[in-house]
């Protein structure tokens, strides 16, 4: 079965109305993130991110739950399934979907490919961050 972000798109794609229920469902993710991060940080502290860690975790599990069932039966609707996992899933975390990606390749038999998303991943997400910081420091010091 072709996964989600491989799959063709077409008119009804990009309809109005899947856009707007894609943008609620990741309100209510951006909320669920913040709820349980807040709550590991008065549970925990802050001496680790176990808030984004439990996201990370959460979000990982779910959206591969909620693909494998929207691809193998007709339990959950295309425009369900977009806003479940674009939008409630995508503002809870995007890990998730980088998760499900690299999956895929696996699944796939695609090593190389996998192995290429992490270390790409990994490696520019960090030179962007040191890069982004090294800006914010030229236009306003510290």
């Amino acid at each position: 079965m072709t996964p989600y972000y491989r799959r063709p798109l077409n008119r009804y794609t990009f309809g109005m109305s899947r856009f707007l229920w894609i943008c609620l469902g990741g309100a209510v993710g951006t909320g669920a993130r913040y709820l349980l991060t807040l709550g590991a940080f008065l549970a925990f502290g802050s001496a680790f991110p176990w808030g984004t860690l439990a996201v990370n975790v959460i979000g990982s599990f779910l959206l591969s739950m909620i693909l494998h069932v929207a691809l193998t039966t007709a339990w959950i609707a295309p425009t369900l399934r977009l806003v479940l996992t674009t939008g409630v899933m995508g503002g809870f975390t995007t890990y998730s979907t980088f998760n499900a990606e690299t999956l895929a390749y696996l699944r796939d038999g695609a090593w190389g490919f996998a192995l290429l998303n992490i270390s790409s991943t990994v490696f520019l997400c960090l030179a962007a961050g040191v890069a982004g910081l090294a800006l914010a420091r030229a236009f306003v010091g510290g």
